[in-house]
């Protein structure tokens, strides 16, 4: 295992007996990591611009997905569906993934800053426990409460108070987090999540793993 599954594999586990809904997440692999493959560097994730980004940069379908961290659809499909489009396309170099943010309120955005305050080699692990978590996490309407919560999650994950606390604050983060979202309002009339552009098209919804290949298969034939 990389040094990225041992990290996000000890997060899930400290976070399960943090938080009691936790007992029945899956005790597998987290979703959103890279697994051993014969190019493991080239698949790895990593910054660009201002996307986080996995898998090879010249495969022939890239996806990018636009997500909430407090929609429900999306953790289902982080869930569901995301396990097996990385073994099956991702890992095999057949698919470039992006995972852009389009928080839905004010909670989504904050946990889209820490996410990104946790830099590349732990964005997708932030990313996938907070999906994991979300149900524990985000619930409630107290503000300062879910705060606590998204905190404590950070910090099992290895973030520090302050870090955490200068991330909430961050302007910068904050204005990439929001340019992501403007653009993907913009450029791909993207009004709601999950939304997936595959090659440039616009495919809305929480798909299952069956639904994403009838539009992937045909695309990976044609390269």
């Amino acid at each position: 295992m990389t040094r990225n599954i041992w990290f996000s594999l000890a997060f899930l586990l400290v976070a399960g007996t943090a938080l009691p809904a936790a007992a029945d997440m899956p005790s597998a692999t987290p979703n959103r990591l890279v697994a051993d493959a014969p190019d493991a560097k080239a698949l790895a994730p990593r910054k660009e611009g201002d996307d986080m980004v996995m898998g090879a940069d010249k495969a022939p379908v890239t996806i990018v997905e636009y997500a909430s961290l407090t929609c429900p659809h999306c953790a289902h499909f982080n869930e569901e569906t995301f396990p097996k489009l990385k073994a099956e396309y991702i890992d095999k170099g057949l698919v470039k993934y992006i995972y852009r943010d389009f928080p839905l309120d004010r909670v989504a955005l904050q946990a889209s800053k820490v996410a990104r305050c946790a830099g590349p080699d732990r964005y997708f692990a932030f990313i996938d426990v907070f999906f994991r978590q979300q149900t524990n996490w985000a619930a409630g309407n107290d503000p300062n409460k879910i705060t606590q919560n998204l905190k404590r999650l950070a910090k099992l994950g290895g973030m520090s108070d302050e870090t955490f606390d200068k991330c909430l604050n961050d302007k910068a983060v904050e204005d990439a987090v929001l340019a992501q979202s403007l653009k993907g309002e913009q450029e791909f009339k993207v009004n709601s999540t999950p939304t997936l552009i595959i090659n440039g098209k616009t495919h809305p919804g929480a798909l299952s793993f069956e639904e994403l290949e009838k539009v992937l298969q045909p695309l990976v034939k044609k390269s």
